[in-house]
């Protein structure tokens, strides 16, 4: 089938790219024209593992297309996916609705024929029904359906996710509009599992997984807290409780906090509808403080490490919110490299694919690396935020002569704490000792 895709962002991309393996003819909108440039020369703008040859040979095969013009993407297309951004409202935090509004109001015009509109952006429960509201009034006589369909890739693993989803969730309101995401996702048949429920249960259940998972790695942080003071481990801690099947070993690995484009924005703007709706979501409003104190808990383990230090140099190793995307958005190593900041000490930062996007938010307040033992070069203290597997191959005696003082604060628990310690180096790592 045709399908447009608006947007082309973490969403947006590896979903269209996934479509056209797929075999459907995908054309990508977006209504910023040097995104679309460099994508049509070949040039992915976001990274993804395992994106590029997959883009590369679905360009090629002229299964995937680019545009900046939304009639060029509508007119014929047999589904529309919204996947444009909702960041947060800078002051109340719920979802910010208008590039969803715009979206919906220009592509009415260009409807032709039966055509399923699928939001795919994470958006508040309601949507559908507004964004349905939106079309009409723009293209009273247009044949459409709107639909919820919530995506669940992780960002650094969108391919895999794509290829081998958990689940198909899908809040559609009419059989005609279920029977065609039905046939879109045939390929899944049989490999996943395919729910359909209203629209307005599917726009919760993002939000509602979202905020769960937050919740649970906050609840872990907690934990590791108490096991730093207690003399527990942890991990050991951890591994029990995970092999309770009603809790399951997942997103229970301590750290600096949970961070990205969806856990921070998501858990803000559920807290945020269900003061509206006058729901007192206690659990989710505390891992939202809670969070937010973390990562200043973070950073000032690391000062610590250079109290009596004049004019600290500190190498920090990981600046995207997580291995495998080069994405900095509510990344908690970036939240507490401007803790740091306010602190007179010298950065130098490294990180394998996310540098170029930190310098645009970062700015000439820190030296750029081009490795990670460039980074550690003359350092009092290195500490690592974001769990890279490169930051785990340590050439011990490398980096002892690269830095000034041997001191690792490692909130991603990447090393091994006998080994740093036998090779003469200041240890701290998260919920143990």
């Amino acid at each position: 089938m045709k399908v447009g895709i608006i947007g082309t962002g973490y969403v947006g991309l590896p979903t269209g790219v996934g479509l056209a393996e797929l075999g459907n003819d995908v054309v990508c909108i977006d209504r910023e024209a040097s995104k679309i440039e460099a994508l049509r020369a070949g040039k992915l703008t976001i990274f993804e593992d395992g994106l590029e040859d997959l883009f590369k040979k679905n360009v090629s095969a002229g299964r995937l297309t680019f545009t900046t013009s939304m009639k060029e993407g509508v007119e014929n297309a047999d589904l529309v996916i919204i996947a444009v951004g909702t960041p947060p409202h800078p002051v109340t935090k719920e979802a910010d609705m208008k590039y969803i509004h715009a979206a919906a109001t220009e592509l009415a015009e260009y409807l032709q024929g039966y055509t399923v509109i699928a939001t795919k952006s994470t958006v508040p429960v309601g949507t559908g029904d507004v964004v349905e509201g939106l079309i009409r009034k723009k293209n009273p006589s247009a044949d459409f359906d709107v639909v919820s369909l919530p995506e669940f890739l992780r960002e650094g693993f969108a391919v895999h996710d794509f290829f081998a989803p958990d689940r198909i969730v899908v809040g559609a309101n009419t059989e005609k509009a279920a029977n065609l995401i039905k046939t879109l996702y045939k390929p899944f048949e049989g490999k996943t599992k395919m729910l359909f429920v209203k629209r307005r249960s599917s726009e919760t259940i993002k939000y509602a997984s979202n905020a769960f998972l937050a919740i649970k790695i906050h609840y872990i942080n907690e934990m590791a807290n108490f096991c730093e003071k207690a003399g527990a481990d942890v991990y050991e801690v951890a591994q029990g409780m995970g092999l309770d099947n009603r809790i399951g070993n997942r997103f229970l690995n301590p750290g600096p906090g949970y961070g990205g484009s969806c856990f921070p924005k998501d858990t803000n703007a559920m807290a945020y509808m269900g003061r509206m709706n006058g729901v007192n979501l206690s659990l989710i409003e505390a891992a939202i403080k809670g969070n937010d104190a973390r990562k200043v808990e973070m950073a000032e383990r690391v000062l610590e490490a250079v109290r009596h230090v004049p004019e600290a140099r500190i190498a920090v190793w990981g600046l995207a919110f997580k291995n495998g995307t080069d994405d900095c958005r509510e990344s908690p190593a970036m939240q507490i490299v401007a803790e740091l900041l306010k602190h007179d000490v010298r950065l130098s930062v490294y990180d394998p694919k996310a540098i170029e996007n930190a310098r645009k938010l970062l700015g000439d307040k820190v030296e750029y690396a081009d490795s990670a033992l460039q980074a550690a070069k003359g350092a009092d203290v290195l500490a690592i935020l974001t769990e890279w597997p490169e930051f785990g191959k340590v050439d011990w005696l490398e980096l002892k002569q690269a830095m000034r003082c041997a001191s690792i604060v490692d909130l991603r628990n990447m090393l091994r704490p006998e080994e740093a310690r036998a090779n003469g180096f200041e240890y701290q790592c998260i919920g143990c000792r």
